[in-house]
């Protein structure tokens, strides 16, 4: 029998990992949202409903780290159509301005449906009268109307962590107004930009009809309507841990030692990336290898490293990505390595977070160059990471955190000259112009770190259901 909870997350995943390890099988995720929402948990005997990453599992509710989590089994079948096929193959190229070809299968939209109705009714059973949901992401986004239709005495939050595309794109979309209606049935739609939540009113005016004004839409309920709130709360990151463990005397020594290992070159240039095509890595390599080949670079001076974490390695678009990418570094190291000099050091994998804090404290140059990206916090956590005041950021426009950190050296990626000149800017910047422009960006970061984002968005939820009572 289930017990009720008075706040229940629901996302794709839950937050925690299975292990070989039988005396502990099973350890936190990486991710800033399980601590934002951590706290909240703790207060409102919370619970976490997602899926527990194994396929056909069949996995009772569970305590870990004094959370309870709730597992949604899924199916190989499931996984293939629901997540890596409706998710990944329809809405992720969708909804980031179809960069890659969305692929439009019923058989998929007919696994998301139904995979979406098994989280929103282990929501329901996992909710306490008058309870607090919250459902996160893409996968979900018809979760808050099923969960709406079993149990109208919640109140529902939902938040979008991708992009939001403009009208002319969603509508391609063949299922354009069940997603609609599914996310209208929460009562705080958040999406990380103002942009974004602009383009979704548009939407709903185009497609349902409805009234839409100043982040208020006005959804019809029986026979009357219900005020739905969508709105940008742009996501953010724990900044004191990156900031504590950059302390760290142990990630200072490595820091050091990883620039030692390169050859202590006089600049390093990072990327930090999932292997996805939304990322710019080939704009990226493109214009730090014409460096290279037009002579204002040198291999002597100057080293790449690329950090690229698998992605979603059984769909074709990504496995065409990672061959393009890593011929394009062989073709470049060839043509430009140098005996003791390597011109990009390419690394395919995940690393703990405190090699990542060492890798930021070493790196001169962070590369952040996405075509499309709801916030980017890989932006925020390098910039948290500099408590020595170094570094310069180079960052898309494209991205939400385009938005904050306005003391970035702003950049379109599809411009590749304007990509090298910003590249050149970056390395040549004075040290008392680095260090005003890192400060600006620490103190945007120190105040809107991700416990401001959970709070703004819980708060609006809460002036919801104050008004319901």
């Amino acid at each position: 029998m289930s017990v009720a909870s008075d706040f229940v997350v629901v996302s794709n995943r839950l937050p925690v990992d299975r292990t070989d390890d039988e005396a502990e099988p099973w350890r936190r995720s990486p991710g800033g949202l399980v601590t934002a929402l951590d706290p909240v948990m703790r207060r409102n005997d919370g619970a976490w409903v997602g899926w527990p990453g194994q396929a056909g599992v069949e996995i009772e509710p569970f305590e870990f780290d004094g959370l309870r989590l709730v597992p949604v089994a899924l199916s190989a079948d499931d996984i293939q159509l629901y997540y890596e096929g409706f998710s990944n193959d329809t809405i992720w190229p969708l909804y980031h301005d179809v960069i890659a070809t969305p692929t439009y299968h019923r058989t998929w939209w007919d696994a998301y449906v139904r995979v979406n109705r098994r989280f929103a009714e282990a929501a329901s059973e996992n909710a306490a009268e008058g309870a607090t949901v919250w459902v996160h992401d893409y996968q979900l986004q018809l979760v808050p109307k099923m969960l709406r239709e079993l149990r109208p005495d919640v109140t529902i939050g939902y938040f979008h962590h991708i992009p939001f595309p403009a009208y002319g794109i969603y509508a391609q979309l063949p299922w354009r107004k069940q997603v609609l209606e599914g996310l209208l049935g929460a009562d705080v739609i958040g999406f990380q930009r103002v942009a974004d939540a602009g383009n979704f009113a548009r939407a709903v005016r185009r497609q349902l009809g409805y009234d839409t004004k100043a982040g208020s839409i006005a959804v019809p309920e029986g026979e009357g309507t219900r005020t739905a709130i969508a709105r940008a709360y742009p996501i953010s990151i724990d900044a004191s841990v990156y900031e504590d463990l950059a302390r760290r005397p142990d990630i200072q020594a490595r820091a050091a030692e990883i620039r030692a290992s390169l050859g202590s070159p006089q600049a390093i240039l990072l990327g930090v990336d999932r292997l996805d095509y939304t990322k710019g890595i080939r704009h990226r390599l493109k214009a730090y290898g014409e460096l290279l080949s037009d002579g204002r670079l040198s291999v002597h001076d100057v080293t790449l490293v690329q950090v690229a974490s698998p992605s979603r390695e059984r769909v074709q678009t990504y496995m065409q990505l990672r061959d393009e990418i890593e011929l394009t570094v062989g073709r470049i190291n060839g043509d430009a390595d140098e005996l003791g000099y390597t011109a990009i050091q390419y690394l395919h994998h995940s690393y703990p977070r405190e090699e990542m804090v060492a890798l930021y404290l070493a790196a001169d140059v962070m590369l952040v160059t996405a075509l499309r990206d709801g916030m980017n916090l890989v932006a925020k956590e390098y910039v948290a990471s500099r408590v020595d005041g170094g570094g310069v950021l180079v960052l898309s426009e494209f991205t939400g955190a385009a938005d904050e950190l306005t003391q970035a050296i702003s950049v379109n990626p599809h411009d590749i000259v304007g990509l090298k000149d910003a590249i050149m800017q970056a390395i040549d910047m004075p040290v008392k112009e680095r260090e005003r422009r890192m400060r600006a960006l620490r103190r945007r970061v120190r105040e809107n770190d991700v416990a401001r984002w959970s709070q703004r968005f819980l708060t609006d939820l809460d002036a919801v259901r104050s008004q319901r009572s």
